[in-house]
């Protein structure tokens, strides 16, 4: 019999993008120090120069991309054992699809965050992103343990 389907809720999915998160600073931060020197944290300008644009707005970009293309999912959504797959068929999204999603995240978060709020009331806790791009984040359980005795 199959299981039903578990969607990645609101929660793990901010806990999923705070773990992202962290991890690109970490690879970040220590290089753009490296080349910037501490004026990188005194600084008032957004921007540095062209390696602070390449590790701070393109890194991250592919960096995230590659990862949904390989393994559906980020390091922060694997910690949760969580996937991005097509909303319709339940396969893996295509690449066009994983882009239209990230770039969607401009409409999701534009008007308030409202369409990563929507995740909390949405049936299939998707973002307009994930609606735009037809992809929906669903959770593996492990199977139960059993004892044979």
């Amino acid at each position: 019999m199959d299981e039903p389907i578990e969607y990645a809720g609101f929660w793990i999915r901010v806990v999923a993008h705070l773990v992202d998160a962290f991890l690109i600073t970490l690879v970040t931060l220590p290089v753009l120090y490296f080349v910037y020197g501490p004026t990188y944290f005194e600084s008032d300008e957004m921007f540095l120069g062209g390696v602070d644009i390449l590790l701070s707005c393109v890194f991250p970009v592919v960096a995230v991309i590659v990862f949904w293309a390989l393994k559906s999912a980020t390091p922060g959504k694997m910690a949760f054992s969580a996937i991005i797959v097509d909303a319709r068929t339940g396969a893996k999204p295509s690449v066009p699809q994983f882009i239209a999603r990230y770039f969607c995240y401009i409409i999701s978060a534009l008007p308030f965050l409202l369409g990563f709020l929507w995740v909390a009331i949405d049936r299939r806790k998707q973002g307009w992103h994930d609606k735009i791009a037809g992809t929906v984040v669903i959770r593996h359980r492990p199977p139960p343990v059993t004892f044979d005795g």
